[in-house]
């Protein structure tokens, strides 16, 4: 049983591709960094101040920010803790960079990757 490589056309006259090119091209972009162009999505950056190192690796990170109230029209200070895997060894009080990634952990999605500006001793 020997399989014969027979092209088929559409009423159009157009080479119709075999399923099997079909899986080979969706797993090589698969494997690839999201787009077919092998370009990576744009990761969410935030600069904020450590708060907690007694872990190892992984440090809670607090970030400000402003948001007008609705009402009194006065800018109010809103704060999110995030965890964020730290190969730096960052300490607490320093401003540090993180960046998005991949869950690490449970709670951990976050990664220090600079050190902005070292906590005054």
């Amino acid at each position: 049983m020997a399989e014969e490589n027979k092209e088929e056309t559409n009423a159009t006259g157009d080479v119709k591709p075999e399923i099997s090119d079909l899986k080979s091209e969706a797993s090589a972009t698969a494997s690839g960094n999201g787009t077919a162009d092998g370009k990576r999505a744009h990761r969410s950056q935030k600069v904020g101040v450590i708060t907690s190192d007694k872990m190892q690796k992984t440090v809670v990170v607090r970030v400000d920010r402003l948001v007008r109230h609705t009402k009194y029209r006065r800018y109010v200070r809103r704060t999110s803790k995030f965890m964020a895997h730290d190969e730096l060894g960052a300490t607490v009080g320093d401003k540090v960079r993180i960046v998005e990634t991949r869950p690490m952990s449970a709670r951990k999605r976050w990664r220090v990757i600079e050190i902005v500006q070292k906590a005054a001793k």
